[in-house]
C-alpha cells in the first residue's frame, strides 16, 4: 500500500514536525536526565488540539481518521515518543467516555477535557497485567454510590491527570464479567497517587501507581452497566495497538535519521563510513524493516476507517513495529559506535525508549497469541 498523503495531511504533518523540533526537542535531554514531566510542553500541545486528534468534531476534537492519526503520532515519536504516548492516553480516556458514556457524562467531561487536560486509563494492577481479567480492585455498591478499594500500577499520566477511567470488579467470582468501569476525578477523598516509576526510557511521560482507600464514587459516574468494564477496556484495543505501532515506527525512523546523518559525517580510513558496504547494508535493513512496520500500521488503520475488524492486523502491526523499533535503535547505536553509547547523542535514548514498545498495550508474546488465535479461528 503506497503512502500518499493528501495536502491536508501534509500540512498537518509539517505543523507537527515544526512544533516538535522547535518546542519539544530543545528540552528533551534535560527532562530525560531528570526524569521530570514537562507539563508546560504538553500545555502547548493542548493549544493545538494534540489531545483531541481523532475525537469527532461534534465533540470538540479534530476529527482525524485513524490513518491520519497514525501519521501524526509517528511524526511526534520521531522526536519524542513520550509526547505521543501522553497525548494518545488522553485521547483513549475521552474515547471511552464518548463510546460508553451517557449524554450527561459526555457533556460533563467534555467541558473538562477539551480545553486542555490530561486523562488516564487505568486497568493494570500488580497482579493483573496480561491477565487483566484477574484484577483485584473492588467496587462495592452503597446506595447511590460505589466504594472503591485497591491499587493500580503503570498508569500513564497518573500523577497529572484530571480524569481517570478506573476498572474495578463488583464480584471477583465472575472474572471478566464482574469488571466495571468508573470515571474518577482528581482530588476526591481516599484517592491518591502512589509510587512514581523511575523508568529506563520514556522518561518524559509520567507513570505512577494509583491508590483507592474507600473512595466513594457516584453511580452516575459508572461508565456503562455493571459487568461491561472489560468490554469497554477491550473495545479500543485494535485502534490503540495500531497507534502504538505508529509510535514504534516513529522511534525507528528517528533512529534511522540520526544514524544516516552520523554515517555521512563520520570519517574513518579516509572516507565517510556510509560508503562502507557493511554500514550501507545495515542501514538498508533498518529502513526496510521500518517501512514494513509503517505499512502494517497503515493497513490496519485503513481497515478501521472502512468500519472493518482489524484484530489480527492490529496485533501484527504492534508486534512487528515494536520488535523493529528495538532492533533498529540497537543497530543505530552500533552505527555510531562508542558515541552511540554516549548520552551526547540521541540514539542511546531511542534505544531505551524502544524497549517498552514490546511490553505495553499487550506484550508481544500476547500479540502472537492473538494472531495465532485469529488464524485458527479460536
Amino acid at each position: 500500500m503506497a503512502i500518499i498523503l493528501t495536502s491536508d495531511q501534509q500540512d498537518l504533518t509539517e505543523l507537527v514536525k515544526n512544533f516538535m523540533e522547535k518546542e519539544v526537542k530543545p528540552h528533551i535531554k534535560e527532562y530525560d536526565r531528570k526524569g521530570e514531566f514537562p507539563l508546560e510542553l504538553y500545555k502547548k500541545g493542548f493549544e493545538l488540539g494534540f489531545h483531541l486528534l481523532n475525537i469527532p468534531e461534534e465533540h470538540g476534537g479534530l476529527g482525524l481518521d485513524h490513518r491520519t492519526t497514525t501519521v501524526v503520532l509517528e511524526e511526534m515519536a520521531k522526536v519524542e515518543p513520550a509526547y505521543a504516548v501522553t497525548m494518545f492516553t488522553s485521547i483513549i480516556t475521552f474515547e471511552c467516555i464518548l463510546l460508553s458514556g451517557s449524554k450527561e457524562q459526555i457533556a460533563k467531561y467534555s467541558e473538562k477535557l477539551i480545553p486542555g487536560a490530561l486523562g488516564a486509563f487505568s486497568l493494570t494492577e500488580p497482579n493483573a497485567g496480561s491477565d487483566a481479567a484477574s484484577l483485584r480492585t473492588t467496587a462495592v455498591r452503597d446506595g447511590d454510590d460505589y466504594i472503591l478499594n485497591g491499587r493500580k500500577c503503570f498508569v500513564t499520566n497518573g500523577g497529572y491527570s484530571d480524569i481517570y477511567i478506573i476498572f474495578a470488579t463488583v464480584d471477583r467470582s465472575l472474572g471478566a464479567k464482574g469488571i466495571t468501569a468508573f470515571i474518577v476525578e482528581k482530588g476526591i477523598p481516599g484517592f491518591s497517587v502512589g509510587k512514581h516509576e523511575d523508568k529506563m526510557g520514556l522518561r518524559l511521560s509520567n507513570t505512577t501507581d494509583l491508590v483507592f482507600d474507600n473512595v466513594r464514587v457516584s453511580a452516575a459516574d459508572r461508565l456503562g452497566k455493571e459487568g461491561e468494564g472489560f468490554k469497554i477496556a477491550m473495545m479500543g484495543l485494535d485502534a490503540g495497538r495500531i497507534c502504538h505501532a505508529a509510535i514504534s515506527t516513529g522511534i525507528s525512523q528517528g533512529a534511522i535519521n540520526e544514524a544516516v546523518k552520523y554515517a555521512k559525517e563520520r570519517v574513518q580510513f579516509g572516507k565517510p563510513i556510509i560508503k562502507n558496504q557493511a554500514i550501507q547494508f545495515m542501514l538498508a535493513d533498518m529502513d526496510m524493516q521500518t517501512e514494513a512496520g509503517r505499512q502494517l500500521s497503515y493497513s490496519g488503520a485503513a481497515l478501521l476507517d472502512a468500519g472493518m475488524k482489524a484484530t489480527k492486523e492490529a496485533a501484527m502491526a504492534k508486534c512487528f513495529a515494536a520488535d523493529t523499533a528495538v532492533k533498529v535503535t540497537q543497530d543505530a547505536v552500533q552505527v555510531l559506535g562508542g558515541y552511540g553509547y554516549s548520552r551526547e547523542y540521541p540514539v542511546e535514548k531511542m534505544y531505551r525508549d524502544a524497549k517498552i514498545t514490546q511490553i505495553w498495550e499487550g506484550t508481544n508474546e500476547v500479540q502472537r497469541m492473538i494472531i495465532a488465535r485469529e488464524l485458527t479461528g479460536k
